[in-house]
C-alpha cells in the first residue's frame, strides 16, 4: 500500500500522477462526487498520460486524441482507444489516500 497524498492535497475534480513505488505510472483521481479511482497512467492508444486529461464524472478523456476511459472498469467508452487501462483500488484512512498495488512474485 501506497500513500499518495493527504485527502485535501487532491482537491476534487483533481488527479495526481504516482510513479514512486509502483512498477508503471498510475493515475490517481478526485472525482466532483467525491470518489477515488486509479488507473494506469498511460493511454492505451497513445503514450499520453491520463492525469493530465479532462476528468467529467467517473470519466476521464485522454489529453491527445479524445479516448474516453470509464475509471470504475478502465475499458474505453470510444475510440481511439480500444484496449482498457488497469485499474487499482483505493482507499481513504486517517486522511490519506492509499493506493493499493500488487506486487509481482520474483521469478
Amino acid at each position: 500500500m501506497i500513500t499518495v497524498c493527504r485527502i485535501e492535497d487532491l482537491p476534487r475534480g483533481e488527479s495526481v500522477r504516482v510513479t514512486d513505488g509502483v512498477p508503471a505510472p498510475i493515475a490517481v483521481f478526485h472525482t466532483e462526487e467525491g470518489e477515488f479511482y486509479a488507473v494506469d497512467d498511460t493511454c492505451t492508444h497513445q503514450d499520453a498520460s491520463l492525469a493530465d486529461g479532462w476528468l467529467e464524472g467517473c470519466f476521464v478523456e485522454c489529453p491527445l486524441h479524445t479516448a474516453s476511459f470509464d475509471l470504475r472498469t478502465g475499458f474505453p467508452t470510444c475510440p481511439p482507444a480500444k484496449a482498457p487501462v488497469r485499474t487499482h483500488q483505493v482507499s481513504v484512512a486517517d486522511g490519506h489516500v492509499l493506493l493499493h498495488v500488487e506486487v509481482a512474485e520474483p521469478a
